[in-house]
């Protein structure tokens, strides 16, 4: 079996503190979403950042291997270096992971900001690291709009990510 990967059978795989974690296959909506943010992002993208989905893990110890659904990374970066953004979409079987224990450790190991994305209520979550924590920027609701500017400037409203 290969580490922290989506595979056939339309799981993914990651490894938490030396524990399998699996997350099992995802609604549309959920694909959907991750499609539409991807697009986004690398439209917006520069040269010198990689935006992936799935292709990439997130190693930040020995025993921890992190997938998100999206990543914007430097294109030179090992993969043991905290992305600039990992973005979860929330679906029913993992939303507890994703709010809960994957926003601890991508606090714990310094990922920059992480979003996290509800296609049902079509509610984005923007969090950025302060020092240790993560404070929340913005709470971005259906046709509202949000302009950010990490990792790179974007403006972005759920509806459109989740239509």
């Amino acid at each position: 079996m290969r580490t922290a990967e989506a595979t056939r059978d339309g799981r993914r795989y990651e490894i938490v503190d030396g524990r399998l974690l699996i997350t099992g296959p995802q609604p549309p909506a959920h694909h959907a979403a991750v499609l539409a943010l991807m697009v986004l992002l690398k439209h917006a993208c520069p040269p010198d950042l990689l935006v992936a989905v799935g292709s990439i893990a997130f190693r930040p110890t020995p025993h921890t291997t992190l997938r998100p659904d999206v990543l914007v990374c430097h294109r030179d970066a090992p993969v043991t270096q905290p992305p600039l953004l990992a973005v979860e979409v929330l679906s029913p079987t993992a939303r507890t992971t994703d709010v809960v224990l994957k926003r601890a450790l991508y606090e714990r190991y310094g990922v920059p900001s992480y979003w996290l994305l509800d296609p049902t209520n079509q509610e984005l979550t923007i969090l950025e690291l302060t020092d240790t924590t993560y404070a929340c920027q913005a709470v971005i609701q259906s046709e509202e709009t949000f302009a950010t500017t990490c990792p790179f400037p974007v403006s972005l409203s759920p509806a459109a990510l989740t239509k």
